[in-house]
């Protein structure tokens, strides 16, 4: 099974074989439980990218920082066109290469389990339009997947909030959202700002040791509860992360902005 990040980042690429269009307001029938007799197939020799908020959840969870979880658990790459780091999760070297986080009965992270397994069997494809992100749904099916047989009825939306996607979507769209102001560049970010972005989007604890020890809070405007938010709160420091790399890569960010400016 393979989560490919290509298959959620535009809503004009033609669907791969196997996928299926959905409207927004289009029915599905889907249940993963252990009743169902390929449960935890899935589950095995995944190509699955792992997002910053993915990063975040995970190791919150785990109790680990940034820096520790990727070494053990994940094998960075990058996006050839961006330069931005693409850590995907390592699958155990055993028997049918399974998810290091899938034991007998499940999920043993399932309240923290990445998008791409909450998400499954739907996918979204993105793209920033004059009115905002702009959205696509699809059904992927795959031949042993016996889920789509019997089951609850959803539709795209109703089977994101069950899941738990919607913070997920918020952090990955802001994310695609830089990623595409690079990509527009023709130029991938240069290996420092590659560094940079490891450590603003999958490091938080090292991240926010840097926003400390560089006192870089006090180089922007900023106000004193989101100030004090992005020292205590993950979610805050991601999310400051994101404005402080888009700030330092284009000079100007709509979220952030340097301390003496208008």
């Amino acid at each position: 099974m393979s989560h490919d990040p290509s298959l959620t980042a535009s809503v004009d690429a033609p669907l791969p074989e196997g996928l299926e269009d959905l409207a927004a307001d289009a029915r599905f029938r889907f249940a993963c439980h252990p009743g169902v007799t390929c449960f935890n197939r899935c589950c095995h020799d995944l190509a699955l990218p792992l997002t910053p908020y993915d990063v975040m959840i995970l190791c919150r969870h785990l109790g680990m920082d940034g820096e520790n979880f990727l070494e053990r658990y994940a094998t960075v790459r990058t996006f050839p066109e961006t330069g931005f780091p693409l850590p995907f999760l390592n699958m155990d070297e055993v028997e049918n290469l399974p998810c290091p986080f899938v034991g007998p009965q499940g999920c043993t992270v399932y309240p923290a389990r990445p998008a791409a397994c909450r998400s499954y069997p739907l996918g979204r494809g993105t793209r920033l339009g004059r009115s905002g992100v702009e959205e696509r749904h699809f059904l992927v099916r795959e031949a042993h997947c016996r889920g789509f047989e019997n089951g609850e009825e959803w539709t795209p939306p109703r089977w994101q909030e069950a899941q738990g996607l919607l913070p997920y979507n918020a952090f990955n769209d802001r994310y695609m959202r830089l990623m595409s102001m690079v990509r527009a560049t023709g130029k991938p970010l240069e290996p420092s700002l590659s560094t940079l972005a490891m450590l603003c989007l999958y490091q938080l604890d090292a991240f926010r040791a840097l926003i400390e020890e560089k006192r870089l809070l006090r180089h922007v405007r900023i106000s004193p509860r989101r100030a004090e938010d992005v020292l205590f709160d993950d979610a805050a420091t991601l999310d400051f992360g994101l404005d402080w790399l888009e700030l330092v890569i284009f000079g100007r960010c709509p979220g952030l902005s340097p301390a003496g400016t208008d």
